[in-house]
């Protein structure tokens, strides 16, 4: 049994060693199609300039504190606004997974709210809170609780009622079974929620600030540059510093995950 475990660690790994290179190969792919494009003169490089010049622009913003002052201010209210999403969704969830009475209660305003695009609500947001980060952290906050209460409520809906029945037939309360059993079963859909929840809240970050326009962050970079004369160089080098922040988040959930949940299957054997 342990040879077996062994070699399905293995193979594990090698499809992992295996899709991180398809995974470069794409990327280096397509960095040359934008390459051959750009230089060929196929579109005006004021519409699409080489691949190469964009990254050298990427890579010369690193050195322009302006700049990251700017990404940092961005990156302060994506944290902030996912993190009130967790402390409101997490404990909401919790409370319509455990309560059916509350879940058919507040069922009709959950399912007139969560259709609403957070887009939408931008020029009402910033009519009454103006366009400075309340506004951001106002919508980040609410995109971002969605996946979070959903993935709650259904963990709580696959905890193993056995468990649960074990704990309350030697004694053990409501709040004892949902601290004891509940809540860690939930984890990992609460860490899956919170990491869909990430990439939903990076984009509104940086298109709140693309509609404000004004202000400091990532997104006010990319809207500056499009009203300058030739700067689509500058808008799809601060469009790469934006995918570059994406993946980072999402690599750092994913191995976050691995770490915490190793027992769950699509983690099995991959730490």
């Amino acid at each position: 049994m342990r040879k077996r475990g062994k070699r399905g660690e293995r193979g594990e790994r090698g499809e992992r060693r295996q899709e991180l290179l398809l995974g470069a190969l794409g990327v280096l792919l397509a960095f040359g199609v934008c390459e051959a494009v750009g230089r060929a003169g196929l579109v005006r490089r004021s519409y699409l300039p080489p691949a190469s010049e964009v990254l050298a622009r990427a890579v010369e913003l690193a050195g322009d504190p302006v700049f990251l002052d700017g990404v940092g201010a961005t990156v302060r209210a994506w944290a902030l606004g996912l993190g009130l999403a967790c402390a409101i969704a997490v404990p909401l969830g919790l409370l319509l997974g455990s309560v059916p009475l509350v879940d058919e209660a507040v069922r009709a305003i959950v399912e007139f709210l969560r259709p609403m695009p957070s887009v939408a609500l931008i020029p009402l947001v910033s009519l009454l809170l103006g366009s400075g980060t309340e506004t951001k952290v106002a919508l980040i906050t609410y995109a971002s609780v969605w996946p979070i209460l959903f993935n709650t409520v259904y963990g709580l809906g696959e905890t193993d009622p056995l468990a649960k029945d074990t704990l309350r037939a030697f004694g053990f309360g409501r709040l004892s079974v949902l601290l004891r059993v509940e809540l860690p079963a939930t984890a990992p859909f609460i860490a899956a929620g919170l990491r869909i929840s990430a990439a939903i809240a990076l984009v509104l970050a940086v298109a709140t600030e693309i509609l404000a326009g004004f202000g400091e962050g990532l997104g006010i970079f990319i809207a500056q540059s499009g009203l300058s004369t030739d700067g689509t160089r500058d808008v799809l080098a601060g469009v790469v510093w934006a995918g570059a922040l994406g993946l980072i988040i999402n690599s750092a959930l994913v191995w976050g995950e691995r770490r915490l949940f190793p027992w769950t299957p699509e983690h099995r054997g991959m730490r």
